[in-house]
């Protein structure tokens, strides 16, 4: 019985010594904090120019992809089965229940959730702040296709002035084709700049039907779904190493002129927010209050607690106005510098001038 309150007792100091050493071990290390917002201008302009995804030439008038009657016929017999097709869905289902959590609707499948309009109607309203004047529930064929051409005509006005190809049409959508829901539901999150990062290079295989002097010609081509996904932050890695130290320092010092009122500091952007601690510290300092201990874990030891941590850091960043970061917790607890940087970054961004 003693050596079990022995080890319980040995466990408890360990975790307490380890948040006292986030709390006092780096007061050797303080210095006097510089001005925050002193950014070199080559480092402003790489964060603020983020890069959009190049968009695809795609003729519409070449395919009867976004026209078809039975939808189904024209995907490929490998779509599937593409592992980057499912995770690109995968993130969209996640990301439209996401939107759409506050009308307790639930995506589990875009083909058989989506064809009669009903999400489609809520994601574009949520998305754009416009309100349709349409049937909220619609049993029948007819009424759910003129509820999608409604949402259609509204999704199209919006997004043809941008650039964007329409690659869905109202029979396509109801005849469940996933290809054209999918192509409509991509436009939708990167025209929105949803937070999300979608899988790159995704591509599919569809069959092509072309009408010549009454015969059709059918063929097998490759679509691209989603292409480079590269923001600011990708290019700063991989093309520019000495504009990546100036946002880092910069970062860097943003971060400890707030931690250092609770005498901490940090030194590693990616290793010091990995378990969520910082994170929510930093969250009360900038909002100004208290956050209490048993909302998280004051010494993560699992995976899972880390993640639990950060994602609550989000929450509160959310709470206060924010939106929802790009970064995915699993990412930032993996310590991915990307993901580390682009939630530092909207932080920066929002409180560089509080005191």
């Amino acid at each position: 019985m003693s050596g079990t309150t022995g080890t319980s007792g040995t466990a408890k100091m360990k975790k307490d010594e380890s948040f006292l050493g986030k709390l006092g071990g780096t007061l050797v290390r303080k210095k006097k904090s510089k001005e925050v917002s002193d950014l070199h201008e080559e480092g402003k302009n790489a964060i603020n120019a983020p890069m959009l995804p190049s968009g695809t030439e795609i003729h519409p008038e070449d395919t009867l992809l976004g026209r078809n009657k039975r939808g189904e016929d024209h995907v490929g017999p490998n779509v599937k089965r593409n592992l980057k097709f499912k995770d690109l869905v995968k993130v969209l289902i996640d990301w439209i229940n996401s939107e759409l959590e506050e009308d307790r609707i639930i995506v589990k499948d875009l083909e058989e959730d989506c064809y009669d309009g009903q999400v489609l109607q809520k994601l574009f309203e949520k998305l754009s702040g416009r309100k349709l004047n349409v049937a909220e529930v619609t049993q029948s064929e007819i009424g759910q296709k003129q509820k999608l051409q409604t949402v259609l005509e509204a999704v199209n006005e919006q997004l043809r002035p941008h650039g964007w190809t329409i690659e869905w049409s109202v029979d396509a959508l109801h005849s469940k084709n996933i290809v054209a829901i999918v192509y409509l539901l991509v436009s939708l999150a990167m025209h929105y700049q949803a937070p999300i990062r979608l899988p790159e290079h995704v591509s599919v295989q569809v069959v092509v039907v072309k009408k010549q002097e009454g015969i059709l010609h059918t063929a097998v081509v490759t679509k691209e779904l989603t292409s480079t996904t590269e923001d600011a932050f990708d290019t700063l890695l991989d093309h520019a190493p000495d504009k990546l130290n100036v946002v880092k320092t910069s970062l860097i010092t943003f971060v400890n002129k707030h931690l250092n009122k609770l005498n901490l500091e940090v030194t590693e952007l990616e290793s010091q927010f990995a378990d969520g601690v910082y994170l929510i510290l930093l969250m009360g300092l900038l909002e100004d209050y208290f956050v209490p201990l048993y909302n998280f874990f004051l010494t993560p030891e699992s995976f899972e607690q880390k993640v639990h941590n950060v994602a609550f850091a989000f929450e509160l960043m959310q709470d206060g106005g924010l939106k929802k970061p790009k970064a995915r917790p699993e990412d930032v607890v993996n310590l991915n510098l990307k993901s580390t940087l682009r939630v530092l970054y909207n932080l920066f961004t929002n409180y560089k001038n509080s005191e």
